[in-house]
């Protein structure tokens, strides 16, 4: 893991705050919390400050969701250090790449992954790139290992990637279109490649009445 760090002074607004629509959805989320409760709403609050800003937290914003919240500074940007989903520096416009690097993925190519983002967008984490439209990098298990290796753009996971169909993927993010999220070869979410391995055999079934096609018997 990386050390989480704000980013420097000279790429952070002076100021924050949320539009009219999302002001309105923050206090209805405020308000589900018991009174003294409200810091437990923290994590949504930073979550769509980041998504109202481009992409990425600035602290700006976590003071203001801090101030809303009643809570010291330092307990919202705690928060917002901790977790990976906060990116607290600039990112890519079309797409920011988090790759898992955990060992399952590691097993099933995370490296080639990795490759690409380095070829394709950066040669470091957390670079944007020429064009301003990709940025990368590497974080922690995102629990989808049964699927190894996948990456996370925005809130959508790209699974059993190659480093040719992780190609498509950022195509697709650079043309305005990204593909369907989950999968990227012929499997159905996480069941095995090719279909069902286990109790196949139709003798298992043969004494079985289908529920679909039993009919109520006749008085």
């Amino acid at each position: 893991m990386s050390v989480r760090r704000l980013a420097p002074p000279e790429q952070q607004p002076k100021d924050f705050a949320f539009t009219g629509e999302n002001l309105a959805w923050a206090k209805a989320t405020i308000a589900k919390y018991p009174e003294g409760r409200q810091a437990s709403a923290v994590i949504s609050l930073l979550w769509r400050a980041q998504e109202q800003h481009g992409g990425w937290l600035p602290e700006a914003a976590i003071r203001t969701v801090a101030d809303m919240l009643g809570m010291p500074h330092i307990r919202a940007l705690e928060v917002a250090t901790f977790y990976t989903q906060f990116l607290l520096q600039p990112v890519g416009k079309k797409a920011h790449v988090q790759v898992c690097g955990t060992t399952p993925c590691r097993l099933r190519g995370a490296e080639d992954v990795l490759a690409v983002c380095q070829h394709r967008i950066h040669h470091d984490p957390f670079h944007v790139s020429a064009d301003g439209d990709f940025s990368w990098e590497e974080v922690e298990c995102l629990g989808a290992c049964v699927n190894a290796p996948m990456v996370m753009i925005g809130s959508d996971t790209y699974e059993d990637l190659t480093a040719e169909n992780f190609g498509k993927v950022l195509d697709g993010f650079a043309a305005g279109k990204p593909p369907k999220p989950g999968p990227q070869i012929d499997r159905q979410l996480s069941a095995p490649v090719g279909g069902p391995t286990a109790l196949t055999d139709p003798s298992l079934y043969a004494n079985e009445t289908p529920a679909a096609s039993s009919k109520p018997k006749a008085k």
